[in-house]
């Protein structure tokens, strides 16, 4: 698990963004978002995050130099770069700087993370990132390590899919989440699967929390919310 662990993204291309905050979110990282290389900057500073997803191209400068900035500053936060330049000098240019990994666009989404993983416990080795945790809502348990979830002390017997659906939500309690960022956690980034999967898999995961006040919430035209509460 990677509870307590904050990663801080930045890039120009708000889908890209999007995507790679509900991904890192879903894999229990705390996140935070910038678009300019001065905002990734003010927010390196006030939040002091432990990672940072960095894009070499953006609007007001470049990763690399912002990445130097970080370092003469003394911040010991972990850099991986993200971006479409892929020439060995580029690559050679990020790790010079004092960047600690280099990934180029396209991307797969499961490497990243793994690369992410693989960097903070070189500079972490302590605090083991991935170790399984239990999250909370209302009456509602999830432990990580077991696989199990319990509601009111009831033991749900999930599918794998259920299981990360309710993960996921747990992550983001209160927050209405739309079909789309459910399916590119839940069901991965590129999945073609039937458009009213998630719509489905939200109608198990309820009359498996049953019996009890509803906590799934629709938020009609968005999406859906685990709120307790209505």
């Amino acid at each position: 698990m990677s509870a307590g662990v904050r990663v801080l993204v930045v890039d120009d291309q708000p889908n890209i963004v999007d995507m790679l905050a509900t991904v890192l979110r879903f894999h229990g990282f705390a996140v935070t978002t910038a678009g300019t290389a001065a905002e990734a900057l003010r927010l390196a500073r006030a939040e002091s995050p432990h990672l940072v997803v960095l894009d070499v191209l953006l609007p007001d400068g470049d990763g690399f130099t912002l990445c130097r900035e970080l370092r003469a500053a003394g911040h010991q936060v972990g850099i991986v770069f993200l971006t479409a330049r892929d020439a060995p000098r580029d690559k050679i240019a990020g790790l010079t700087y004092g960047g600690d990994d280099y990934v180029t666009k396209p991307f797969s989404v499961d490497e990243l993370v793994a690369r992410v993983r693989a960097v903070l416990r070189r500079i972490r080795p302590g605090s083991h990132p991935d170790t399984g945790a239990v999250l909370r809502y209302a009456d509602l348990e999830l432990d990580e390590e077991t696989c199990q979830a319990r509601r009111g002390g009831r033991l749900l017997t999930l599918s794998p899919t259920e299981f990360k659906l309710l993960r996921y939500l747990m992550l983001n309690p209160g927050r209405v989440l739309s079909r789309t960022q459910i399916r590119e956690a839940v069901w991965s980034y590129d999945f073609g699967g039937a458009s009213n999967v998630v719509d489905t898999y939200i109608g198990y995961l309820r009359r498996k929390l049953d019996p009890g006040p509803p906590l799934i919430v629709t938020q009609r035209g968005f999406g859906y919310a685990l709120r307790a509460g209505g």
